[in-house]
């Protein structure tokens, strides 16, 4: 009977273990310097790939466990990771509050273009800058070459079928991570929040990468230097998504 009591407190502590450890998590964004609630920051449990925003007053719920890293991101304030504890999910609610930052604007060069007025003349004066996709049946999407070269199509066939020189390095370190990929190209939240981003933030925390390291798949998965530069960070996501799902399948064979 003894034994039949200890099992059954043994059983009934560790669901209650797991309750606390366990659920969702919510909380108040705030601005640092005056606890004005921030609306629309957007949140990211990076341990499970799941997103959310603030609403108007600043508050947040998102799953999360014991031990899950929180990572806050909003226009012009001071990106934050945070540690989901077990007092956050017992007890409820916290204030996180963010750091505005100081916004330097760059140096904007502009290339002086006389322009006419004739549209035939005028055409040719402006530079155009072209990049080219190359497909391969078989495969899930095209490979941008760069500008159009006698060595393009080569230089995309050199990265399609020797991953191990291109690729390999980059992958196989990173597979964890990566596999995250899939998970993220299916939360609307986070696809809504990379698309009118251009910082690669989001997708360094996500991907435990560097800019570096984003700028160097890309590379080596033959995307144009126009594209790694320009694209949102939704396209980044989509075009180092492909190019490891690729990759993979190459790798197998």
């Amino acid at each position: 009977m003894k034994k039949l009591i200890f099992y059954i407190t043994l059983i009934v502590g560790i669901i209650s273990y797991g309750q606390e450890t366990t659920g969702n998590v919510s909380g108040k964004v705030l601005n640092a310097a005056n606890d004005q609630e921030l609306e629309n920051v957007h949140i990211v449990n990076l341990s499970q790939v799941i997103g959310t925003i603030t609403n108007s007053e600043g508050d947040f719920t998102i799953p999360a466990k014991v031990n899950d890293t929180l990572y806050f991101s909003y226009i012009g304030y001071k990106p934050l990771k945070v540690r989901v504890t077990n007092d956050w999910i017992k007890f409820g609610d916290v204030k996180i509050k963010m750091t505005e930052l100081g916004i330097a604007l760059e140096e904007v060069v502009v290339a002086d273009v006389q322009l006419t007025g004739y549209l035939e003349i005028d055409a040719k004066r402006i530079p155009v800058y072209n990049n080219y996709r190359y497909s391969i049946s078989g495969l899930n999407s095209g490979y941008e070459g760069g500008s159009s070269q006698p060595g393009a199509v080569n230089k995309v066939l050199g990265a399609i079928f020797n991953p191990a020189d291109f690729l390999y390095n980059i992958f196989s370190k990173r597979s964890k991570e990566l596999r995250k990929l899939r998970k993220m190209k299916k939360d609307d939240e986070i696809r809504n929040l990379l698309e009118n981003k251009f910082d690669r933030a989001t997708l360094m925390a996500l991907l435990q990468i560097e800019r570096l390291d984003i700028d160097e798949i890309l590379r080596n998965c033959n995307y144009s230097a126009d594209f790694i530069k320009f694209a949102n960070d939704l396209q980044i996501l989509d075009a180092i998504s492909e190019c490891y799902e690729e990759y993979k399948i190459l790798d197998r064979k």
